[in-house]
């Protein structure tokens, strides 16, 4: 996906990478104490980050503008970076709220987790959230990485799984997010899953127009996109499909300061999930990447359209 909007100005981008370390070293991810990065919240009411990529900023525009019409105070911070600096400002309490995802971010509080099914990661995920912060309920809509190729080498080589990797005489480069070298289900995942020997060609853009049009060029022979990207079937990918259940369950769930998450909020951030189907997600992204249409006025007509 075009999984970037906007630029960050030089001094902001120090800061936030000051930030991410931080959130690196501490055994606890949210622990209180630490690295500050400006000017908290502002009391009695809930500022809703985003990570840097088109559906998790629409999903905070989504977010504030439901808690706005339920009568809570809610602004958005978007574009605040990869999963590192956004949890450094949770921590520091820059933000209270941010759209996430269960696998990844299970694995991020939890690496040694590797439950098996949505309802499973879940659970999981309630159990390794550190306290004072706490997970709502998960959406039905799931937007997970998935491996890609292009049709020409799919047929080419009859590759449709990651099993068939295996048969595969080439050399093999994988074009993701440089946390994919790391990953349980990336370059380590490959390896100890399926037996495939790849190599990382960091590219980050989380799965946009850059990794895309290095798959198609030939830089890589592997792309890592969200399943939900539209890319994938206007440019005819082949997503390879994963039998042994590597990927983990990237079901849609909103992270919140505890402290914010009073009934009201609870019960209005409940109800929004609800509504946040995987065709929800195909199609706020296709109003993106296609359409054109901006994050918060894409926001806006879902929240509108959902009886918000």
């Amino acid at each position: 996906m075009a999984r970037t909007r906007g630029m960050i100005a030089a001094a902001g981008t120090l800061a936030l990478a000051a930030l991410a370390l931080t959130a690196c070293s501490s055994g606890n991810p949210l622990a209180t104490g630490g690295s500050t990065s400006g000017a908290k919240a502002p009391a009695g009411s809930i500022t809703v980050g985003s990570a840097a990529f088109p559906e998790s900023e629409i999903l905070a525009y989504i977010y504030a503008d439901a808690l706005t019409d339920a009568g809570v105070k809610a602004t958005v911070k978007p574009n605040i970076g990869q999963r590192d600096v956004y949890i450094a400002a949770l921590k520091d309490g820059s933000i209270d709220l941010v759209p996430e995802y269960t696998g990844n971010l299970l694995q991020y509080f939890d690496q040694s987790q590797n439950p098996q099914g949505a309802d499973a990661v879940y659970a999981a995920l309630q159990k390794a959230t550190p306290a004072g912060f706490e997970v709502l309920d998960q959406a039905p809509g799931s937007d997970a990485d998935s491996y890609n190729v292009t049709k020409k080498f799919s047929e080419d080589n009859h590759i449709t799984s990651l099993s068939d990797l295996a048969g595969y005489k080439g050399s093999l480069k994988v074009g993701a997010n440089s946390e994919f070298g790391t990953r349980p289900y990336g370059i380590p995942g490959l390896k100890s899953d399926y037996g495939v020997t790849a190599t990382l060609v960091a590219i980050a853009d989380s799965g946009g127009p850059n990794t895309q049009k290095a798959l198609q060029d030939g830089t890589v022979q592997l792309a890592d996109i969200y399943s939900t990207d539209p890319s994938i079937k206007a440019d005819g990918f082949v997503t390879l499909s994963d039998p042994k259940n590597m990927i983990l369950a990237q079901n849609v769930v909103p992270l919140i300061n505890s402290s914010k998450a009073s009934a009201k909020v609870k019960d209005t951030l409940n109800k929004v999930s609800t509504k946040i189907t995987t065709d929800a997600l195909i199609d706020i992204n296709t109003k993106s990447a296609v359409d054109k249409e901006s994050a918060d006025a894409i926001a806006s007509a879902w929240v509108k359209a959902n009886g918000f």
